[in-house]
């Protein structure tokens, strides 16, 4: 069977298996070279091996892709830098088809015949949810960077991390105020019909309430529908907001049709950046969006008060003031996502340093590493901004983004603090056994 796994190399760059093992002779070679002291430290280590689960295929390709570019980027600098307690990183990369069924194979086959010390990168929560008791039965650290509650609810294992990206519970309830104060008071929701979209439907209303609002209706979509103009007469007409998450290939064809529906005579739209992500916004058709909202974990396009450690973030991962990838204004980032890629990898980089990590006997020590942190700031590691980290939930809180459609562009008009989506633990997962 020819074995579909890809390495990221030392610099980044995507190499055959092969190719990785030559490249890690000569490496070795290279160490007595003036000059080469990058590895010194370890020269007969094996290299740090991560397993990125990515979702190469399926509805989320596109993340899949941007994800990737990310973590090369990310992985070039860390290794640029001496790589983790010494050692080069790699990534195996195996494609789940963005299914559950097929990511807990993945998280298996990184266990049992790529030998990673951990793995990383889903972003699905249903692919989550399906791959984390793979993780937890095998004992191999699962660094997740998803967005759904699954991570934080403490119904999955200890060995599930969610270190780099909030949570929905936490950005919902971070962005009602803003809703209620700013868009309207009476809400219907649309949403895809999956755990991500789940955690929107049960953790919105509540916020929304506490907020002097209500949601009148939820529309579940499945993520694999291609049309929409049958669902939007279920939107009620007394509707102030229509409140839209939609995910998939598809999304483009979503937001169009919801445009051709309300023609200029619409509610307030508010959507959380997934419904437009990897889509062109001055795509035909979208005209409409112009006065909107949307909410953004790390913005897409360049703002004026970008810190310098951001500037850095998105010239390495290759995206221009758009948020497109250099040279191909066609190939639009996942920019509020994809962040997480980079800085979950710098929390692997901190846990494993921490625990003083050498290999897959010391994924015990790593696991709890990782939870005796308790906050990134801000910087080079962590350009989407600062953050706490909860480790009896395992769940990072950190800043999020309403930008406005305003001529073709995504202007971020309010930031929230951390402490608007702080909510109470649910559950504490060091007090389960290693």
């Amino acid at each position: 069977m020819t074995d579909k796994s890809r390495i990221l190399g030392p610099d980044g760059l995507r190499l055959n298996r092969r190719t990785a093992l030559k490249g890690l002779a000569a490496t070795a070679g290279l160490a007595a070279a003036p000059g080469f002291v990058r590895y010194a430290q370890a020269q007969s280590s094996a290299p740090i091996k991560i397993g990125f689960q990515s979702h190469r295929t399926g509805i989320g390709a596109a993340y899949g892709r941007w994800y990737e570019k990310t973590t090369a980027a990310a992985v070039k600098l860390i290794n640029d830098a001496g790589g983790i307690t010494g050692r080069p990183v790699e990534i195996v990369i195996e494609d789940d088809g963005t299914d559950p069924k097929r990511g807990a194979e993945v998280v298996a086959k990184f266990a049992s015949q790529h030998k990673t010390d951990i793995v990383f990168g889903t972003l699905f929560s249903h692919v989550v949810i399906g791959s984390a008791p793979t993780a937890g039965e095998l004992k191999i650290p699962y660094y997740v960077v998803s967005e759904g509650h699954h991570v934080a609810s403490t119904k999955l294992n200890r060995y599930c991390f969610q270190p780099g990206i909030t949570d929905v519970k936490s950005q919902v309830q971070s962005v009602a105020p803003w809703i209620a104060a700013n868009a309207g008071k009476k809400v219907t929701m649309i949403y895809p019909d999956f755990a991500f979209g789940y955690d929107h439907r049960d953790y919105l209303p509540p916020a929304l309430k506490a907020q002097g609002a209500e949601v009148i209706a939820q529309i579940a979509i499945p993520p694999t529908e291609s049309s929409f103009t049958r669902y939007f007469p279920q939107i009620p007409a007394e509707t102030e907001v229509i409140y839209h998450v939609m995910v998939g290939p598809a999304v483009l064809t979503f937001v169009k049709e919801l445009g051709e529906f309300y023609g200029s005579n619409r509610p307030q739209l508010f959507g959380f950046i997934d419904s437009l992500e990897a889509v062109d916004i001055n795509s035909p058709g979208l005209e409409f969006l112009d006065g909107s909202h949307f909410w953004e974990g790390s913005p897409r396009y360049a703002q004026e008060n970008d810190s310098d450690a951001q500037k850095a973030y998105r010239a390495a991962v290759g995206i221009d003031e758009n948020g497109a990838a250099v040279g191909d204004p066609k190939d639009v980032s996942t920019a509020a996502h994809m962040f997480g890629c980079w800085e979950t990898l710098y929390v692997i980089k901190k846990a494993m340093e921490d625990a003083g990590y050498k290999g897959p006997e010391d994924r015990g020590k790593l696991v709890e590493a990782t939870e005796a942190l308790t906050e990134f700031k801000e910087g080079p590691e962590h350009p989407q901004g600062d953050k706490t980290f909860n480790g009896k939930i395992h769940q990072c809180f950190g800043h999020q983004n309403i930008s406005k459609v305003e001529g073709g562009k995504l202007k971020v008009v309010h930031r929230t603090s951390i402490e608007d989506g702080m909510y109470e633990a649910e559950g504490d997962y060091t007090t389960q056994s290693l």
